[in-house]
C-alpha cells in the first residue's frame, strides 16, 4: 500500500481478490484508496477491476461479499468441529513433553535454591533459563504437596 501511495507502482496483481481484505468493508476501503492513487488491480483469474466504473465497483463488492461469506462458513465449521471433538474427549493444546535436561538437573537446582541462590544465578550457573529453574521448583512444590496430602 505504501508503494501504491507513493506512486512507485501502478498495477497490483493478486491471486484472488477474496484474499485481499478481512471483510467486505475493509476490501472496499482498500480498493477506493487504490483508485484514488491511480493504481489498477488485476486478479490472476483475468478479472480486471476498474473501480472508476459502476460495473467494476459492483463486481469487486460482490466478490468481497462472497469471500466474507466463505470465511464465516469456514469459521462456523471449524468451531462446530472443535466442539464435536471436545465432546468426544479430544484434548487440544500442547501436550506435556519430557523434560530430560530439567529432570536431570532438578536435584542440583533444588539444592541451590535451598542454599539461597536466585533463580537467575542458578540458571546462569547450570546453563538453563530462569524459567526452567522456576518450573523445576514449581513441580517440586506440587509433588511435595501431593505427598503430604496422602
Amino acid at each position: 500500500m505504501a508503494m501504491s501511495q507513493s506512486g512507485e507502482i501502478d498495477v497490483i496483481l493478486v491471486t484472488e481478490l477474496t484474499r485481499w481484505g478481512r471483510s467486505t468493508l475493509d476490501l472496499f476501503h482498500t480498493l477506493n484508496d487504490l483508485q484514488a492513487w491511480g493504481v489498477s488491480l488485476i486478479a490472476q483469474t483475468g478479472l480486471q477491476f476498474d473501480l472508476s466504473t459502476p460495473q467494476g465497483k459492483k463486481i469487486a463488492t460482490m466478490m468481497a461479499a462472497l469471500a466474507e461469506f466463505e470465511r464465516d462458513l469456514l469459521r462456523e465449521r471449524v468451531r462446530s468441529g472443535i466442539a464435536a471433538a471436545q465432546a468426544r474427549g479430544v484434548t487440544f493444546g500442547r501436550q506435556p513433553g519430557q523434560r530430560v535436561k530439567a529432570d536431570r538437573l532438578a536435584p542440583r537446582v533444588l539444592a541451590l535454591v535451598k542454599a539461597g541462590q536466585s533463580y537467575r544465578q542458578i540458571g546462569q550457573r547450570l546453563a538453563i533459563s530462569k524459567n526452567t529453574v522456576l518450573d523445576i521448583v514449581k513441580r517440586a512444590r506440587i509433588s511435595e504437596r501431593e505427598r503430604e496430602s496422602k
